[in-house]
């Protein structure tokens, strides 16, 4: 009879595979907006050599070229020592506190691979070139009537939302705890 695997690459194989999409994924659209606009394009016509960005759906999203050397929003900007060890502690954490974190459910293994695959990626970034590459830059339209002024929102890359769904999913998987967890404390009661 086989014996079945209880960890290693095979338990945690939809863990690795998001990791690994998320990461090539991101490192793969770095690379493509390097190869077509220059480093520094995010204004029209005032990038390196008059460049503008590149004008996908007018004045809502915009293919930019810049630089972050921040967390999200620039917050802790020229930090990048502390970044870079916020994000190993963080990997190292969740790789220690895989069954605390259910790492071996389906749904865990998915939210936390994007997480895990947004963390590298960003974290390669700062390793190869000091700060992240953001590239995806989205205009929010105002609201005149309501005197919402228009708003544009902080450009940034596949890792951020890789990062982000991932936390956005692990907080949604929170609120529905495993099938077998709920069948054993039911089975556990005294009637």
């Amino acid at each position: 009879m086989p014996v079945r695997a209880s960890g290693g690459f095979r338990a945690y194989r939809l863990f690795w595979g998001m990791a690994l999409g998320v990461l090539l994924l991101d490192q793969g659209t770095k690379l493509w907006i390097d190869a077509i606009l220059p480093f520094g394009t995010y204004f029209p016509s005032r990038g390196p050599g008059e460049v503008s960005p590149v004008v996908v759906i007018p004045d809502f999203f915009q293919l930019v070229h810049i630089g972050n050397q921040g967390a999200a929003w620039g917050i802790l900007s020229g930090y990048r020592i502390v970044l870079v060890l916020v994000a190993v502690v963080a990997l190292t954490a969740i790789y220690f506190y895989r069954g605390a974190l259910e790492l071996k459910r389906g749904p865990m293994q998915f939210s936390f691979g994007m997480i895990v695959g947004g963390i590298l990626g960003n974290l390669l970034d700062r390793m190869i070139y000091g700060h992240v590459v953001d590239f995806l830059d989205f205009h929010l339209p105002g609201i005149s009537a309501l005197g919402i002024e228009p708003y544009r929102w902080p450009a940034f890359n596949v890792a951020d939302m890789g990062i982000t769904c991932g936390v956005g999913i692990y907080i949604v998987i929170c609120f529905f705890p495993a099938k077998k967890a709920e069948k054993d404390v039911n089975d556990g009661q005294v009637s």
